[in-house]
């Protein structure tokens, strides 16, 4: 067979030569430490430097030590996104491979045979992600043709397992091994397709540490080991494991006489080789049987060869994952469990991965063993101490949020995943960071799901080991030095990490050199993950990047410039650069290369101007951060020339501020920033590059002094150049240089002392004759004073008292006085703002200053000068301010205190009474001054409520309040009375006898007296003939507000108040005091007598007096009369009701009797209406015969037709029609409710009761037990069931009136104390079962009474039953209609006359069934 395939191979190589070793078409695999062919250093330069193999066409890129010029990689088309064509395509033709192998194929790739599935993106990623393309997936295509012929020419099979080491094997579904060497090459074809009959397809492959031995397990259960330097057959092995399991795992240890197999029973053998008299033999030994649960994932601890002596080494560690837990077990020196770990509960369909890997962990090198199932990875660290023990310690998991079916480490930091659904996920464990996510469907995966299910043997698995299978791939996938193979059913692909470069360089094809160069700055930085290919110290690699980003720069400034828009708007060329141009200056600067950016780069960029510009505005930030300091002078110049065309004045200001123009030309830059108002940049051109500090301030003194002198107001503008002009002065003397900075050491005392020798020159140069002395400090106290001062302030606290500085400060203070003090020019405050500066200076407890103590008397008499009304205000707060200031120990006090009187200056007063704590004296101040006479009474407040003042001051204060109250009134009123009812309440009496003003006591009873003001009543005890004089000063100044008043007001005599009202004729109030006292009838007689007074304007002749207003009166007072009499008519009896009705009704009547008066022709249908009003509301209290009768007999209606009379009789009867229509609706409706109530309680109290069980709740027997004829049994509501004797056993039974009365035992315990729930049942003696009789007769039993009342509580209205007693009370008495009330005192109990009375109609709630 295998001489069969080599000769096969040798014709596909005459026509085709995909199985030659061609270094242009072929890809180096993985190491091989001792291959004669390559060493591991030239495979690992010849596996970096080798394209991704997925085309036809190849590209011959150069290794790593000669890495490609951009132009080239550029100029490459992307061979990713081109499709996969194998050869020859007629070696995709599988139609005579038998169909069971079938079951190996991938079912994520089921589409595999399209040709759009073929040309789809094989990469599922964000190009600009900051990582980049971190891995490389390439078609092994001399080993993925040779598989395909394979199956196709030999009958091999479909590829079944793969195992990498220097060399791949690859398994196959007919049970053939081939060996392919590092260049592709098939090397060995080891079996037969007749053993593969016998032991079905190979279902596991391993691969010893040299690469000298292959083991191949089979789907029936076999395993062989082949010597893969002659292609012997070694050992066939067919008694290792029980028969009838398929293996599903078969792995060399280090130790290659060791191996250990897994099969589909779940055990796992430890398989010992051994050569004894030149005799092979195998031993076998179960580690872990199936029947303790099943292992599908085994995995021995390997060590490279510079680790196999590390001490862990000697343990042989193997992993197992069953499908409920983890093992870590010692196969040496004896057999040892190390580790058990549980799952937890999980999704039965994952895939159990086991992956070792060696980790630096802080100073030393241990194995970690990552686990995982379903979505979660497990890191547990595994170390040996010094007694030789093994510890696990559990490191951090990785939480996922896809299902993984494969985990391989491709280094210590960098692991890739493969889900579910064929994605492979590259993750920095350290961080946790996905870097790439790539699909991987093309590779059209093999799956192992047969062998797990053991198809080859009858399927004799477990429901779960065959669940698991679905998604088993474990012999698909084999990793070796860095590269992951993954086999699929017709190919082979490698996956490797990209070097850096190549990432770069990937990313560059894309033409996406943003990100390009933010990858490259992150390998610069050392912030990169899954870094390959950068060796050496931290210099030698940030050397090593920064060429590479050099040459990207270089690139990038040349696409920038040729991609540049030819045609089109200037927008659109400026946004090609806004976008461009940044990236390349900020990379220069990241990268410190100013000669690049300043030479190189700008030269491009000067080719075109636009380009030229936006590099020029790039420099701004860094310039402003001070980040770029060393610009040529050609960059400075050409930069402020670009801001000066641009008219970017405020961002060329901003620059200069932070450039060294030493290299400029200085002149040209001054004459520059005056015409465009540069001040702060000529300032600090004159600072910084003439070391001048005196210039800058004659210019700006020159345009501002002028307009000053003449006393015309300032620009904008001037004032800003002022404003600069003082904050310069005053960083100059703190030795600060401006705008910001500071001025060098060695030049601070110099600059100071020019400053001030310049400020107090007696003349400006190139001075007028007519100017004044002192010009500068002249120009500065009329432009600012209190800043020109605070300034000078701000000075003298920095010097230091050396005699030079006091003389410089003495000097000031003198010029200072000298110019404002004989000049007329300057307004108090400023004059003020100089007295107080000095004032605080004296003050001063190291002060060396003198101030003649004269001018201080001079500055009083300025301020306080009589004869100078205006500013007054100002005066005060100027003088105030120099008080407080210190400039108290100036004056003499007796002199200031009549200077500030003479001068109205009361807060100047203030100020001193308080420093001579004659506090009485500040209560005048306060009332003298119209501003602040309101603050008074806070202020007695506070002195007489708060602790810190002595009784004397105290008493002083209350005094003078005392006597001035008259005119605190007057201030405010209520504020007043608040003060007077707190701490004057025992005085109020004298003080109402002592107020003079009427109208003013008034307002002050008001504010007192009056709840609503807010005045605390409970503070005030008075006399009720103070509440009687506020009545009548109501009544005299405010008659409208007496009523509402009265009703707020308390502490007044009824009689009195009266009296008062009835002086003043106030109907309305007299009435209300007379019904409050009791005196129904007064109060009607009063309200009747207002309404006739109004009704007699009615029987005026003189039509011209009655006005429309007085109707609407009429109507007004009728409303309130009629009220009146509702009000009280259900407290009185059926004469009084009668003397209250009829004198109004009479009333209103008897202005119709004048039918004469031509007057009243216009308003007889006015006064009906009101006299209908009347009946309507009376014929509630009284019976209606009474009120015909009474109509009948008056004149107006006694004479003459019944059609008169016809209207008001018929109204009458109408209200009665509706009333009674009303009455009868809701009786019906009671009624009704009351039956509904009444059936739905009796159904519930007359159910029959279920038992909750058979048994009695209290002796546990069931009910049946007994059979004495004096036990019952009884069953309660609640559902319990209990004997009667053991009822009476726990006093759960009393006898009342011949029946017993039971409770329930349970409910009546359960609510002790609480409510009584417990249902309780009456019986006759001598009645054999528990369930009350229900009697014939209408009364409710007492069960159903308590039932009505509980519901009528939760109802919460008038009894229903109460309601219908009254009704059929009035209804069966004499036939007076709705309107009856029957002689007495029994409409007074009555439930319809109750003021609260309301009819719910509402159902009462439903009882449970």
């Amino acid at each position: 067979m295998e001489d069969e395939l080599k000769m096969e191979s040798q014709n596909l190589d005459q026509d085709q030569g995909p199985f030659v070793a061609d270094e242009s078409s072929q890809q180096p695999l993985c190491q091989e430490a001792p291959s004669p062919k390559l060493s591991v250093t030239e495979l690992s330069r010849e596996l970096d430097s080798k394209s991704e193999l997925i085309d036809d066409k190849e590209f011959d890129i150069p290794q790593v030590d000669t890495p490609p010029t951009l132009e080239s990689i550029l100029n490459e088309t992307d061979d990713e996104e081109e499709p996969f064509v194998l050869e020859d395509p007629s070696l995709l033709n599988i139609d005579n491979i038998d169909t069971h192998s079938y079951d190996t194929s991938s079912v994520a790739s089921s589409d595999s045979g399209d040709r759009t599935h073929l040309k789809r993106k094989k990469k599922l990623r964000d190009s600009f992600s900051i990582h980049g393309s971190v891995i490389r997936l390439s078609l092994l295509k001399g080993i993925s043709a040779q598989i395909v012929s394979a199956a196709a020419k030999v009958d091999a099979g479909l590829p079944t397992a793969i195992a990498a080491s220097s060399l791949i094997a690859v398994g196959t579904s007919h049970g053939l091994a081939l060996i392919f060497d590092p260049n592709q090459a098939l090397r060995l074809c080891l079996g037969s397709t007749a053993v593969g009959a016998q032991y079905g397809a190979i279902s596991a492959l391993s691969i010893n540490n040299d690469c000298s031995r292959l083991l191949c397990g089979f789907a029936k259960g076999q395993i062989t080991m082949w010597d893969l330097a002659s292609g012997k057959l070694l050992r066939s092995i067919t008694d290792a494991h029980p028969p009838g399991t398929a293996i599903l795992h078969i792995k060399f240890t280090d130790d290659p006489t060791l191996a250990i197999c897994n099969d589909s029973g779940g055990s796992v053998f430890e398989l010992s080789f051994r050569r004894v008299m030149g005799v092979r033999t195998c031993e076998s030994r179960c580690l872990f049987s199936g029947s303790k649960g099943e292992v599908c994932c085994i995995e021995p601890l390997h060590a490279k060869a510079e680790l196999r002596d590390h001490p862990i080494t000697q343990y042989s560690l193997l992993a197992m994952a069953s499908l409920t837990k983890i093992l870590v077990i010692g196969l040496k020196p004896s057999l040892k469990v190390w580790m058990t770990f549980p799952y937890g509960r999980m999704d039965p369909s994952s895939v159990p991965l086991l992956a070792w890997y060696f980790v630096a962990v802080q100073t030393s090198v241990n194995p970690v063993l990552a686990f995982c199932r379903g979505d979660v990875v497990h890191f547990l660290l595994v170390k040996r101490d010094e007694s030789g023990a093994i510890h696990v310690t559990k490191q951090k998991q990785l939480h996922l949020h896809y299902d993984l079916i494969n985990f391989t480490w491709i280094n210590s930091r960098t692991v890739v995943l493969l889900d579910s659904v064929e994605k492979l996920h590259v993750i920095d464990r350290q961080t946790q960071e996905e870097l790439e996510t790539v699909e991987i469907s093309e590779v059209q995966l093999v799956y192992n799901s047969s062998h797990f299910k053991s198809l080859a043997t009858g399927g004799n698995v477990s429901q779960a080991l065959a669940l698991v299978g679905e998604k088993a791939c474990y012999q698909s996938i084999s990793n070796c030095g860095g590269q992951i193979f993954y086999l699929g059913t017709k190919s082979v692909h490698v996956m490797t990490l990209r070097s850096w470069r190549e990432r770069i360089d990937h990313l560059l094809k894309q033409d996406c050199l943003n990100e390009a160069l933010a990858l490259a700055w992150s390998f610069h930085e050392g912030k990169a993950k899954a870094v390959v290919g950068l060796s050496g110290d931290e210099q030698k690699r940030k050397a090593v990047v920064a060429d590479r980003m050099v040459e990207i720069l270089i690139h990038f400034a040349d696409r920038t410039m040729k991609k540049c828009p030819d045609q089109g708007k200037i927008q659109v060329m400026e946004q090609h650069f806004q976008d461009m141009v940044p990236v390349i200056v900020d990379y220069c600067l990241l990268l410190q290369r100013m000669d690049l950016l300043f030479s190189q780069m700008y030269d491009k960029m000067s080719e075109n101007s636009v380009a030229k510009g936006v590099f020029l505005e790039c420099l701004e930030p860094y310039i402003l951060s001070d980040k770029l300091m060393g610009i040529t002078a050609q960059i400075m110049k050409d930069l402020l020339l670009h801001f000066q065309d641009k008219n970017l004045m405020a961002n060329m200001e901003a620059c200069i501020v932070h450039m060294d123009i030493t290299s400029l030309d200085i002149q040209q830059v001054v004459l520059m920033c005056w015409e465009n108002r540069l001040y702060d940049a000529m300032i600090y051109v004159y600072n910084s590059g003439m070391n001048d500090y005196i210039t800058p301030m004659e210019k700006l003194f020159k345009v501002i002094a002028h307009p000053l002198s003449a006393g015309k107001s300032l620009s904008d503008e001037q004032v800003i150049m002022g404003n600069k002009l003082l904050v310069y002065i005053s960083c100059c003397l703190a030795g600060r240089a401006y705008p910001l900075g500071n001025i060098p050491e060695d030049l601070v005392p110099l600059v100071k002392n020019q400053v001030f020798e310049f400020l107090i020159r007696l003349h400006s140069a190139e001075a007028p004759t007519d100017e004044e002395v002192y010009p500068y400090v002249r120009t500065l106290l009329h432009f600012d004073t209190r800043e020109f001062l605070n300034v000078l302030a701000l000075t003298f606290e920095d010097f230091k008292n050396d005699k030079q500085a006091v003389e410089y400060q003495q000097r000031i203070v003198d010029i200072l006085l000298k110019v404002m003090v004989e000049n007329s020019d300057f307004t108090p405050s400023q004059v003020g703002c100089l007295f107080t500066f000095l004032a605080r200076q004296l003050a001063k407890p190291n002060n060396t200053l003198f101030v003649n103590r004269t001018l201080f008397d001079q500055v009083l008499e300025f301020l306080c000068s009589p004869d100078d009304d205006s500013r007054h205000s100002e005066r005060q707060q100027v003088l105030l301010e120099l008080l407080q200031a210190g400039g108290i120990v100036q004056f003499e006090e007796n002199r200031l205190i009549q200077m500030a009187e003479k001068a109205e200056f009361y807060q100047i007063c203030e100020f001193m009474y308080e420093r001579e704590h004659r506090y009485d004296k500040i209560i005048d101040c306060y009332l003298r001054d119209p501003l602040r006479k309101e603050e008074v009474f806070t202020y007695i407040h506070n002195i007489l409520s708060i602790p810190g003042y002595n009784t004397e001051e105290k008493q002083s204060v209350w005094q003078k309040a005392m006597k001035h109250i008259e005119e605190l009134l007057s201030v405010s009123p209520f504020k007043a009375a608040d003060l007077i009812s707190v701490h004057f309440s025992a005085q109020i009496e004298q003080i109402i006898q002592n107020l003079q003003d009427q109208c003013l006591l008034f307002q002050f009873l008001r504010s007192l007296l009056d709840p609503r003001e807010g005045v605390n009543q409970e503070l005030l005890q008075l006399s009720p003939f103070v509440t009687e004089q506020f009545i009548e000063l109501l009544c005299r100044y405010d008659p409208d507000q007496v009523l509402e008043t009265l009703q707020f007001l308390e502490s007044y005599r009824l009689e009195e108040a009266i009296q008062i009202t009835q002086k003043y004729q106030l109907h309305e109030a007299s009435s209300y005091l007379l019904e409050k006292k009791g005196d129904i009838h007064g109060a009607f007689l009063v309200m009747l007598e207002w309404l006739q007074s109004k009704l007699l304007t009615l029987t005026c002749e003189d039509e011209s007096s009655i006005e429309f207003p007085s109707l609407k009166d009429i109507e007004d007072s009728l409303a309130k009369t009629i009220a009146l009499c509702q009000r009280n008519s259900h407290k009185l009896n059926q004469p009084q009701r009668e003397a209250l009705w009829f004198p109004l009704l009479e009333a209103m009547m008897s202005p119709q009797k004048l039918s004469s008066s031509t007057a009243l022709c216009h308003y007889s249908e006015f006064l009906k209406s009101l006299t209908m009003q009347v009946l309507n509301n009376m014929a509630a209290f009284l019976a209606l015969p009474l009120i015909l009768q009474k109509i009948l007999q008056d004149p107006v209606y006694g004479r003459g037709k019944l059609g008169e009379i016809q209207g008001l009789v018929l109204g009458m009867l109408d209200s009665f029609n509706y009333e009674q229509t009303l009455l009868e609706t809701t009786t019906n409706l009671l009624n009704h409710d009351l039956h509904w109530s009444l059936r739905n309680l009796k159904a519930s109290v007359t159910r029959g009761l279920n038992p909750k069980q058979d048994y009695c709740c209290i002796c546990l027997q069931q009910y049946k037990r007994r059979q004495e004829t004096a036990d019952q049994i009884i069953v309660f509501s609640c559902g319990h069931l209990y004997h009667s004797l053991c009822l009476l056993s726990k006093e759960c039974g009393t006898e009342k009136d011949g029946q017993m009365r039971w409770t329930c035992f349970k409910c009546n315990a359960s609510n002790k104390g609480g409510k009584l729930s417990g249902t309780c049942l009456e019986m006759k003696k001598g009645t054999p079962v528990s369930l009350a009789q229900t009697n014939s007769e209408a009364i409710l039993d007492p069960q159903q009474a308590q039932a009505f009342d509980q519901l009528c509580r939760l109802y919460r209205g008038t009894s229903r039953l109460a309601l219908l007693t009254e009704l059929s009370r009035d209804r069966g008495g004499e036939k007076h209609g709705p309107f009856h009330i029957s002689q007495g005192d029994s409409a007074l109990n009555s439930v319809f006359q109750n003021e609260t009375f309301q009819l719910h109609l509402t159902p009462p709630p439903l009882v449970e069934d």
